[in-house]
């Protein structure tokens, strides 16, 4: 095993995704050091996780963050609801491309061996199908909705393979699906469509208003999975360079969140709209993940009605969470 006595940096370690990447390493990895960053959002405590306060945006504390370690994980992100990628996408855009930066730099710099870049299906064109990671055409724009992101995140990706050709770092970038679960962005100004849905029908809204159509499908992954996922890949040495879609391969649609939602919150509202007047991000997204599995020996365990359910639980009893 490639992380056995390693020193682990998880950027974004407070978050959903850095909190379920820790949380994996710790149960399976013994012997795992880990360290990581948080900016905003306070730790709670984790035996055997140094907790380190910086701003990815700040070339020098991420120097500084990533000093001493052997490999790293980029799990940090500035995300943001549809009505405000909408509203402000360069403030978006802007933020996450430094952060992206100033990470990779500091990895080259730092002489960190191996990391682990968490990007997202964004970078994609349109298509209807279940799209491969080789399927991605630059001659071919991201969806409108997320034009400047997704190019974002190409200029990311190339810049990826930038710093394994010309000097040899190890490199993995994931392109994840709709990752969601416990720890995820609850804030009404920056939940994805899942937690927004989650706290609508445990709040008990009614009438329970939806932005966009029922029908709108997206590849959704339950957090335990998705760091499952990640973890391998770091552990798995033999991959110096490689892209993997990271997701189920399953479509589930809006309808589909909202009808999980409202029976595990046990909310019946009297009426349920739909408003396609409101801001929304793209129809459809399917992701083919046998890249992942084939290479990896990993499947998802969780199905999307359950993650819904363990979501839910987890929110009635954690309400408080995105004020911190």
């Amino acid at each position: 095993m490639y992380l056995k006595n390693k020193k682990v940096f998880i950027a974004g370690g407070t978050g959903m995704t850095g909190t379920g990447i820790i949380g994996h390493i710790l149960e399976h990895y013994s012997g795992t050091a880990l360290r990581a960053s948080y900016h905003n959002t306070e730790p709670f405590l984790r035996d055997n996780v140094e907790y380190v306060r910086g701003d990815l945006v700040a070339p020098q504390d991420c120097a500084s963050m990533l000093k001493g370690c052997d490999c790293a994980i980029m799990a940090a992100a500035y995300t943001a609801n549809a009505s405000t990628i909408h509203a402000t996408p360069l403030n978006f855009i802007n933020e996450n491309l430094l952060m992206n930066v100033n990470f990779l730099k500091a990895c080259h710099l730092e002489n960190i061996k191996r990391v682990i870049f968490i990007g997202s299906a964004t970078v994609y064109q349109d298509f209807e199908g279940s799209i491969k990671e080789e399927m991605l055409d630059f001659n071919k724009d991201p969806n409108a909705a997320y034009y400047g992101l997704g190019w974002a995140g190409r200029f990311t990706e190339k810049l990826c393979s930038f710093l394994h050709g010309s000097y040899g770092m190890e490199i993995i970038i994931v392109r994840a699906a709709n990752i969601y679960g416990p720890y995820a962005k609850f804030d009404p100004k920056s939940s994805n469509f899942i937690p927004a849905i989650i706290r609508k029908a445990v709040d008990g809204d009614d009438p329970f208003e939806v932005w966009g159509r029922p029908e709108v499908t997206r590849d959704v992954i339950y957090v335990d999975d998705f760091a499952e996922a990640v973890v391998k890949m770091l552990d798995n040495d033999g991959i110096k360079f490689e892209t993997f879609n990271v997701g189920t391969g399953e479509k589930t649609t809006v309808g589909d969140v909202v009808n999980w939602a409202l029976k595990h919150a046990g909310h019946t509202p009297s009426r349920v709209t739909y408003d396609d007047g409101k801001p929304t991000t793209m129809k459809f997204r399917s992701l083919d993940c046998t890249n992942a599995q084939n290479l990896l020996g990993w499947q998802p365990k969780i199905k999307a009605e359950e993650g819904i359910r363990r979501t839910v639980e987890w929110w009635k009893n954690n309400k408080g969470w995105w004020k911190r």
